[in-house]
């Protein structure tokens, strides 16, 4: 089984690399950008579970490695 977690800064803290990147897009003429967040996807591959184990194995790492859940929010998803 395939997941792909995305993980994003909590709202309404500072994205110092979206901050300085949508100014850099401004000035190149890109006035349309408004903000501009970054984040991480990761794809992990487990074997040996079903979905909802898998599910919760991944959110225990999420929780204990992949995220930083002080500041950061990740969602997890499974693909083909």
């Amino acid at each position: 089984m395939r997941f792909r977690v995305n993980i994003t800064r909590k709202e309404g803290l500072s994205d110092p690399e979206g901050v300085e990147t949508a100014r850099a897009l401004a000035d190149l003429g890109y006035d349309e950008v408004g903000e501009v967040h970054f984040g991480r996807i990761i794809t992990l591959e487990l074997s040996g579970h079903d979905a909802a184990t898998a599910t919760a194995r991944i959110t225990e790492m999420c929780e204990r490695l992949l995220a930083n859940p002080v500041i950061e929010d990740y969602t997890i998803e499974e693909i083909e």
